[in-house]
């Protein structure tokens, strides 16, 4: 059975026993045979982490609370609220973003200067050093492990 977290309660010698309900007239049975034995014992409703004389009180000074301050999705507990990290992160996203924008100029500088310093023969193959060179790291592997005396299949 699930907690509850409001609920009458009996109070002995101003110390909670461990009875407990939702409802008042549950209780009424036990309270009255406590009673006999402690006159001093009384019934409060528990919410909230406090002790009331009636659910309707407890709703009364809920209602005349302090408004609860609505917060948005920066705020952080503390003096500024404001998250600690965030210059740091702040940083590590100049510096990635430098990193990015260099790599990509880097490439694009090397494809260009490629392709201005090759000479075009206008049949596709300016791609390649030569045309037998092996396109692919898997070809060229391949091609230095065979061995010079036995025939390559084609």
């Amino acid at each position: 059975m699930p907690p509850r977290f409001a609920y009458w309660t009996i109070l002995a010698g101003g110390l909670p026993t461990a009875f407990r309900a939702a409802e008042r007239e549950d209780l009424l049975p036990t309270f009255k045979r406590i009673q006999e034995k402690h006159p001093d014992a009384e019934m409060k409703w528990f919410a909230r982490g406090r002790l009331w004389a009636s659910p309707d009180e407890a709703r009364e000074q809920a209602a005349r609370g302090k408004p609860r301050e609505r917060r948005d999705r920066n705020w952080r507990p503390g003096g500024d609220h404001r998250d600690p990290r965030e210059e740091h992160k702040a940083a590590a996203r100049a510096r990635n973003q430098a990193g990015r924008r260099e790599r990509f100029e880097r490439k694009h500088r090397a494809v260009a200067r490629d392709r201005t310093s090759a000479p075009t023969t206008g049949n596709g193959s300016e791609d390649r050093a030569s045309p037998s060179a092996p396109r692919h790291r898997r070809d060229r592997k391949r091609a230095a492990t065979t061995r010079p005396d036995r025939k390559r299949r084609q």
